[in-house]
Order: structure tokens, then sequence, then C-alpha cells
């Protein structure tokens, strides 16, 4: 297959244009060049901009693109405008983020989608990502009618995850003692692993699906106490969870998601986020490997990695949490 990828060098693309040239797939990347510029040289590398620079792709053909960085509507539009006449089949990387804040994540990739009042917007903020991303698959599908298919990704983990949103969990829990874990260890939680996603989408591209799925795993529900569990048994460490209420974490001033990763503030309105149901994306051959594999995996690339470039790094440090375990721990003894 002759593989056009719109961003193949950080995460998600990463591992697409890896599993795809070991399947022996002629491979293009389009991508700025600024973000790990040696890797694959075995690929064909076309520099440029999706804002205004797509001069290289004119004229070209491609069996199949996967788009993994589209976030503005106009720049999905032009790239797959541009490239309709010449590709037969283009995957659109969207997100579960694009549903309304109504509980209408599921089975039905009808259900309603978050909107916008002004679609010019192209600031991409906790607001405007999930609308922007449900204006990107409309002008995917605009352009390609029929040839578009379109995943819709919970939380993506795994090694080479700069964002260090899930890595924060493995590595903590890796260190060992007291750990501030938050809310309620029956809370839900899902993640998928990078590798599983990019082998599947390079499955549905090669057989050139279409439609709309939501692509999450595991396969059964996880709960985060079980998440920090088997983090603990992988890494082989005393970890000790203390459960915090939800409502005082956020009255400290801790961050939903971002200071605790994975950590939805026991809040109704976001918590639908992580019971997207897996079923459709397994049936059409979606495979997840054991959780355990992907901690492992992720906690050994973190390790061989701290402190590289490009990582966003953990928000919450050992000193805040320290201080905040200390202060939990005060306020139990001073209601008992």
């Amino acid at each position: 297959m002759r593989l056009l990828v719109l961003g193949g060098t950080v995460f998600l693309g990463r591992h697409v244009s890896e599993q795809a040239l070991a399947r022996g797939h002629e491979l293009t990347l389009f991508t700025r060049g600024r973000a790990n510029p040696g890797l694959f040289p075995e690929a064909e590398h076309l520099h440029g901009d999706r804002d205004g620079g797509l001069d290289g792709l004119a004229g070209r053909g491609w069996d199949a693109v996967i788009d993994t960085s589209g976030y503005v509507p106009r720049l999905v539009s032009a790239s797959a405008e541009l490239l309709a006449p010449s590709v037969e089949h283009y995957t659109f990387v969207s997100s579960v983020s694009i549903y309304d804040g109504n509980g209408g994540a599921g089975t039905d990739p009808d259900s309603p989608v978050g909107t916008i009042d002004d679609e010019t917007i192209e600031e991409i903020t906790e607001t405007s990502y999930g609308p922007l991303k449900a204006l990107c698959e409309q002008a995917a599908e605009r352009a390609l009618p029929g040839r578009t298919l379109v995943v819709r990704p919970g939380l993506i983990v795994g090694p080479d995850d700069p964002t260090d949103r899930f890595t924060y969990w493995p590595a903590r829990v890796a260190e060992g003692g007291r750990v501030l874990a938050p809310g309620r260890p029956q809370a839900q939680t899902q993640v998928i692993d990078v590798r599983d996603l990019a082998g599947w989408l390079l499955d549905m591209a090669e057989r050139r699906a279409t439609g709309v799925f939501n692509a999450v795993g595991p396969a059964r529900p996880l709960e985060l106490g079980e998440l920090l569990r088997r983090c603990r048994e992988v890494s082989g460490s005393d970890a000790e969870p203390v459960w915090a209420n939800d409502a005082w974490l956020i009255e400290c001033g801790v961050e939903i998601w971002s200071d605790l990763p994975l950590w939805l503030g026991g809040d109704p309105e976001l918590e639908w986020m992580d019971h997207v149901d897996p079923g459709p994306a397994l049936d059409a051959g979606l495979a997840l490997r054991p959780l355990d594999q992907t901690i492992a995996d992720t906690l050994e690339w973190h390790r061989r990695t701290a402190g590289a470039a490009g990582r966003a790094g953990f928000r919450m440090t050992r000193e805040r949490e320290a201080e905040l375990l200390a202060e939990w721990e005060r306020r139990g003894r001073a209601s008992a």
C-alpha cells in the first residue's frame, strides 16, 4: 500500500509509521520536519505546513492517507480537498472528546457532538477542542464522501507519549511509599495503547474500511484502584494509595486530569468519557494487549527517557504531593 501519514514522527503518527514500514508499505510522511527529524530514513519525507504549505502534496497519489494531526477544520478541509482526487481512502483520527457532555458516548456514532457558536475559531482550548474535532470530521467526509474512516480514540497511552499523562501513574507508583490517589478507587477509567491503535488504523486502511468508530480500552471496565494495583504489581513497589476526597482535592486547587491524570473529579458531566463502549471497534478487529504490558513498557520507556526534551513532565511534584498527603491526614485526625 502506498501510504501517506500526515504527521508521522510524534506519538501516534510515529507508531503508525513504524508499523507501516514493518508491514512493507511504501510510506510517505508529511511533516514540518521539526520533531524527531531523523526517524524513518527509509520513508519518503515531505516537509511543509498544513497552513498554506501543502504544495509538496500536489500532483501526488497514494492509496490511503492517515491524518493524525488535524485539529482545525479549515486545515483539514484544505488537505482533504487537495488529496481527494488522488487517494482511495482517508482516515481521520478524532477523539471521544467530541461528544456533547450529556453521556452520549457509546455504541452509536450518531450520538450528539459538541458545537461551537463561532465555527471560525481556531484557538484550541478545553472547550473548543471537541467541537473543532467534530467539524474536522465533517470536513474530511465532505471532501471524500464514502471514502472516509473516522476513529475517535479515548486517552492514548504508552511509550513515546510526550504528554506524560498516563505515564505519571506507572512512574509514581514504581517509586513506592504513600501515593496520593484521587477520588474513589471504584471510579472507572479508559485508555488505549498507542501501538494497538496504530495497528488497527493500518488494518482498517488496508481494507478501506469506512464509518465512525470509538477506539477505547480495555475490553472490560477498568477501575482506577485496579490500575494503581497493577502498576504496583508490575513495578514490584511497596506503593500504598491514599484515597483523598474529590471535593477536598478541588478545594485545594488540584486540577482534574492535569495535576492527577485520569481523574475527572467525580463530575457526572465528565465521567461519561470513561464509559465509552469499545464493542463496535472490537468487532471490527481492534485487538488490545494486556494492560500489564502497557504499564511495563511505559515504565521502561520513562526510565530510559526521563528528562528528555519534548516531554511535558508531571504537573504533580513530589513536594506538592507530600504537602497534600500531610494535610489530608491532619484533616482525618481532626475529624476522628
